[in-house]
């Protein structure tokens, strides 16, 4: 069996080279976080439809399940990756396209995790009583624009890091 010749590997691609299963040059690492992240999102939208039917408690597990999810694929992967892979290249080569990227998604997938993570321990009223907030829908929204916005960056860096070869 002849194989076509894999795409070179960029320079955010380092970590666990080869073996993913989408027909990129990604590792099955970035393959998986992939799809979690893309289920996260699923997750999240199905949340936030419960929330408008008025179904909270629902709306408050899914959310709950998808943030703890999304924070296990960013401590198991995406923190590791963005300091074997890009940290060492920064500020240098900050002005390269998958470096910017992949500091942009970083920056905004940080301030989403942590403002998720926030209104879900809010929501699950496990935090202390001074930072209880009452205007849910403001920090959920913006919790969820960013989750979004880290989403759509992270899929433009996988293309841009790992090619578009799918199978």
């Amino acid at each position: 069996m002849v194989r076509a010749p894999r795409r070179p590997a960029s320079p955010v691609s380092g970590l666990l080279q080869g073996g993913g299963s989408l027909g990129t040059t990604a590792p099955l690492g970035a393959d998986v976080s992939l799809a979690l992240t893309l289920l996260v999102t699923a997750m999240l939208t199905i949340g936030w439809r419960l929330a408008l039917r008025r179904r909270y408690q629902a709306h408050r597990w899914v959310q709950t399940t998808a943030v703890v999810l999304n924070a296990l694929v960013v401590v198991v992967w995406m923190i590791r990756s963005l300091v074997v892979n890009v940290l060492p290249g920064i500020p240098a080569r900050l002005g390269e396209k998958a470096y910017a990227l992949a500091t942009l998604h970083g920056v905004v997938g940080v301030l989403g995790l942590v403002l998720g993570v926030f209104v879900v321990l809010r929501g699950n009223e496990l935090v202390p009583r001074r930072l209880r907030f009452t205007d849910y829908k403001r920090f959920m929204r913006a919790s969820y624009g960013l989750y979004l916005l880290g989403t759509l960056t992270g899929v433009i860096l996988f293309v841009v890091a790992y090619g578009t070869s799918f199978r």
